[in-house]
């Protein structure tokens, strides 16, 4: 009987932290409020991580893909763009965090360009930095012209 030659060793992948260690992480490096609401997480708030770019569009699940926010808006969110959903949350006279949201897709494109892979959520990722970009004021307090 012959012998089939030893697989080449699959190199290890860190692991990502599970579910409740990435929402500690994501309230630790955003602080304690919905992204979409700003309520104030905890107790009648429950927190869930927000995937920015969706699954379903891509996204990995990725710490860096992940954001703090209330299971009210994760919910109603469902898998709507966060630049829509950005503008939903103002129409309902809420305050939504779109600084903390550039700073997440900012730093998404950071760690896909550092890792690599994730082609699916590319151009999706791009288009969303785009459309956040165009939409938020110019310095001398002027609106950026769509």
């Amino acid at each position: 009987m012959s012998r089939r030659p030893a697989a080449p060793p699959v190199p290890a992948r860190s692991r990502q932290p599970g579910r409740a260690d990435r929402l500690t992480e994501a309230i630790e490096r955003d602080g304690d409020t919905c992204i979409w609401c700003r309520r104030v997480l905890g107790g009648l708030v429950p927190p869930t991580t927000e995937h920015v770019v969706p699954r379903l569009k891509g996204g990995p699940s990725w710490l860096a893909n992940e954001v703090a926010a209330c299971r009210r808006c994760n919910a109603e969110r469902g898998h709507r763009a966060p630049v829509d959903w950005l503008e939903e949350c103002e129409r309902r006279g809420w305050r939504p965090d779109a600084d903390r949201l550039a700073r997440a897709l900012d730093a998404l494109q950071a760690a896909i360009d550092r890792d690599g892979g994730q082609r699916r959520a590319r151009p999706y990722l791009d288009a969303q930095r785009r459309r956040l970009r165009r939409r938020r004021p110019a310095p001398e307090g002027r609106t950026v012209a769509s």
